[in-house]
């Protein structure tokens, strides 16, 4: 059983650090259920483990939090949703490789919902959209911008940081990083796409596919 919650207004983000630590912690103990809490922050940017100082651009914009997950700088704010995954990967198969493809398939299909093509790209963390209405690289390449980020960390096989989803976030924002170490590609968001669509949706998105990549823990594998 997997507990859906959702946290209404903006979250802090020491605070939801602290409670999804001590929701990881609890669940490698066999105490709690694994859990899905879908939240949204004030501004804010994150560096993970990887973070390169010279990618803060503007350090005295927002706030600036040192995290425990995996990836680089990344901006978090209202309009985005983000999605705290802490789930037993310990009993899900102990493939970590295959935990962040089984994230990544999960953002594609819940973007599918909307009719958006995401796609994962090599050495680019992170889902893609092409974008037709840009203008194409000096090397003829079409344009593609960011829609969705992934950052996880693994304690005693339990997941959490998570996940993130561009869903009318001020966009402008993002200028002060390099989200995510690339600087050569743009950031968009459900909105910027032309998509009139609201939280609600996307988290209605998440739920209704999540359950076409994720088995629950005691389900049988496929043979």
């Amino acid at each position: 059983m997997v507990s859906w919650i959702t946290s209404p207004g903006l979250t802090p983000y020491d605070f939801a650090c602290q409670e999804m630590e001590a929701r990881a912690d609890a669940i490698a103990r066999g105490e709690a259920e694994e859990a899905i809490w879908l939240v949204e922050h004030p501004p804010l940017y994150t560096a993970g483990s990887a973070a390169n100082p010279a990618d803060l651009l503007h350090p005295d914009r927002f706030p600036v939090f040192s995290t425990r997950r995996g990836g680089q700088y990344t901006y978090h704010g209202p309009g985005q949703r983000v999605v705290y995954v802490m789930l037993n990967v310990g009993q899900r198969g102990r493939d970590v490789r295959k935990f962040v493809h089984d994230l990544e398939a999960w953002l594609i299909a819940a973007l599918d919902q909307f009719n958006v093509v995401g796609e994962t790209r090599d050495g680019r963390v992170g889902i893609w959209v092409r974008r037709d209405d840009k203008p194409r690289s000096v090397t003829g390449d079409m344009a593609e911008d960011k829609i969705a980020a992934i950052g996880i960390k693994m304690r005693k096989w339990v997941s959490f940081h998570g996940l993130s989803i561009n869903v009318e976030p001020e966009l402008e924002h993002f200028s002060g990083i390099v989200p995510c170490g690339i600087a050569e590609h743009g950031v968009t968001s459900l909105i910027d796409l032309g998509l009139p669509v609201e939280m609600g949706d996307v988290d209605t998105a998440l739920k209704k596919t999540f359950p076409l990549i994720f088995r629950g823990v005691d389900d049988p594998l496929e043979s």
